[in-house]
């Protein structure tokens, strides 16, 4: 415009030339566009060099939620074609991350009813699943571990925390957790089966949190971090074993109820002794929960689960009995009574219990004196069986002809002193009628040995004492 206004107050293309300060030649073609009614071309848009790789920024941006860097991210973006600068890269990514928190809005504060909301979710440490529960209004939290992250485990640990809570909420909150959803219909969750079957046995409504957004559960992410910053690492728990974990989750459990929450200002504990009253009542009986394996008692009083043999009372030998699994434990039921509870067994094991067939093992192959000799000496006592298995166990042949001679030093020493040598000959290893004659002939003189860690006291005699001044030297003069 400034030119047109310079051409029509001059009337030529130099004096218009040089008052705008150009040349004449470009005065000449805005008058000629001027005077076709044209308006001034746009200049041509430049196309960057990493417009190829913008919907990969972009995607990973998103992903990350923005806290991808640009040199994590170049890799990927030559792997996809780029071939610019880095310092032109961390202009693109810098843009997308812009864009991406510009379409980010603002959320509202959740405002929690008591007794209405529990929030739950899974996380892993050092091979430890952590369940994790929160109040909503009480914030009274509730960890446990587990060794899979199963439909049965979920529910049976939820049910577990009911529990510990006195009562049931409203509703239970989860991300969209696979062992707990059975499909998604237009972005709606649809509960598993067996979810909606507790959740009514419970009398409470599943509720699913949107898709990749942890937000509108941040309660409980920020538990689970907690649980493993303060309880798995400190303490070094491990998977191994699941019973000595979950005893310390309860105790941290415990603990962290007790005390102020910086968040509510209150005890978590004292908040929900005033939530209770509010929540649902917990049902007579808890639901069945998983697949109830069935099995038969065989003739040893035995069922095989997972390959594992576990030892049931005798009584239901030849009986259908049900058995539960879980935290490491396998528990038998014969209708609704535990019968057996036995400690998981790896593959080829077995775990018996002795009272489920009246007692201690008896001894395999008790003594059973054939002749009149065995008979005999077997009549001597425990000593004489535990001197002929050790005698046979040292290989002595000739065994019967040693037991008749050992008889017969009987009438001549009397049965106490017999008995004494062939606990001395037991003691000492010593296998033929010989050894045993000879502990004989030896009498009270044999040394008697001691019990190491016993001291040896031996009466000394007592002599008069005297003072050290009796042995002084006299003054010298």
């Amino acid at each position: 415009m400034d030119i047109v206004a310079a051409y029509g107050e001059v009337g030529t293309f130099r004096g218009a030339a040089e008052m705008c300060g150009t040349c004449h030649k470009t005065v000449r073609r805005v008058m000629d566009r001027h005077a076709a009614g044209a308006t001034r071309p746009e200049p041509p848009v430049r196309r960057r060099n990493y417009e190829d790789v913008r919907q990969v920024v972009v995607k990973r941006v998103a992903s990350t939620r923005g806290r991808i860097t640009a040199k994590r991210l170049l890799p990927e973006a030559k792997a996809a074609g780029y071939v610019g600068s880095a310092r032109n890269f961390r202009r693109l990514v810098s843009e997308c991350k812009r864009e991406w928190r510009r379409s980010q809005h603002g959320r509202r504060p959740a405002v929690w009813t008591p007794g209405e909301t529990l929030i739950i979710d899974w996380g892993t440490e050092a091979g430890l699943h952590v369940f994790c529960a929160v109040s909503a209004w009480s914030r009274f939290r509730f960890v446990r571990f587990a060794a899979e992250e199963g439909q049965a485990t979920t529910l049976r640990l939820l049910a577990e925390c009911f529990e510990v809570l006195g009562g049931v909420p409203k509703i239970v909150l989860s991300d969209r957790m696979g062992c707990l959803k059975g499909g998604v219909v237009a972005g709606v969750v649809v509960p598993a089966p067996a979810y909606v079957r507790f959740a009514t046995h419970y009398g409470f409504r599943p509720d699913f949190c949107e898709a990749a957004d942890p937000e509108s559960k941040g309660m409980v992410e920020r538990l689970v971090g907690y649980a493993k910053s303060d309880l798995v690492v400190p303490q070094g728990l491990v998977a191994a074993d699941l019973v000595s974990a979950n005893r310390a989750a309860a105790a941290w459990c415990d603990e962290v109820n007790g005390v102020v929450h910086s968040e509510i200002a209150a005890v978590p504990a004292d908040r929900l002794e005033v939530e209770r009253p509010l929540l649902r009542p917990l049902p007579g009986l808890r639901p069945q929960i998983g697949q109830v394996v069935v099995r038969k008692v065989d003739k040893l009083s035995c069922v095989r689960f997972a390959s594992g043999c576990y030892s049931v009372p005798n009584r239901l030998i030849g009986r259908r009995v049900r058995i539960l699994a879980g935290d490491g434990r396998v528990k038998i039921l014969d209708r609704d009574e535990i019968v057996a509870d036995h400690p998981l067994v790896t593959p080829g094991e077995a775990s018996v219990v002795d009272d489920h067939y009246g007692g201690p093992r008896a001894a395999r192959r008790p003594v059973r004196p054939q002749t009149a000799a065995e008979k005999a000496f077997c009549a001597l006592g425990p000593v004489a069986e535990a001197f002929i298995k050790g005698a046979a166990a040292a290989g002595v042949t000739k065994l019967s002809g040693e037991l008749a001679e050992i008889v017969a030093l009987e009438p001549a020493h009397g049965r106490a002193v017999l008995l004494a040598a062939l606990e001395r000959a037991v003691t000492f290893r010593r296998w033929r009628a010989a050894d045993v004659r000879s502990i004989l002939a030896a009498g009270a003189g044999a040394p008697q040995p001691t019990a190491a860690g016993e001291a040896l006291v031996y009466p000394f005699p007592a002599v008069p004492t005297r003072s050290l001044d009796d042995y002084r030297a006299g003054e010298l003069g």
